[in-house]
């Protein structure tokens, strides 16, 4: 009987093991959800983005008042800099299939970019890269190349900061 017993309890941990690899790692990681990094971005499977600039007015970003994390505040603030450059930017949360997003910005129109250290992470990466000069469309390369994986977002840890 009690070999029975043990091999009915390792069949048992043995198949909560082999659950757990199943499961994505988001789910069973609850560490830090704005540090996490994506997979690398294959070019072939571009998230939804606009080709070109946006003909008249563009949604209002939500106001970093929102939210008590400093760097989901300074992500909303800097967002609402660089709308039109968010609106013709892919987001590699894939939120474009999960909540029909058509851009990075929508993430900032909502509540989404709050939870999600892939969307703030590319926001982070667009603004500095829009105060260096580059296009949207050179920006779009770079986070598509995974570029925005490397920001450093330490900086962005105190209240918010005033865009320059």
């Amino acid at each position: 009987m009690p070999l029975i017993q043990k091999c009915s309890a390792l069949s048992i941990l043995f198949a909560f093991a082999f659950g757990l690899l199943l499961l994505p790692q988001q789910s069973i990681s609850g560490a830090s959800h704005l540090s996490s990094l994506a997979e690398p971005q294959s070019a072939t499977d571009v998230p939804a983005f606009h080709n070109e600039a946006p003909v008249g007015a563009l949604p209002a970003t939500m106001s970093p008042d929102n939210f008590s994390d400093p760097l989901v505040q300074n992500a909303y603030a800097l967002a609402t800099h660089v709308k039109k450059v968010l609106y013709q930017e892919p987001c590699y949360c894939h939120c474009d299939r999960s909540q029909g997003h058509e851009s990075l910005l929508d993430c900032f129109v909502s509540k989404h970019g709050a939870g999600c250290g892939i969307c703030v992470r590319e926001d982070l990466y667009s603004y500095e890269q829009t105060r260096k000069g580059k296009t949207p469309a050179q920006i779009r390369d770079g986070i598509i190349q995974g570029q925005w994986q490397s920001v450093d977002i330490s900086k962005y840890q105190t209240p918010p900061v005033a865009p320059k």
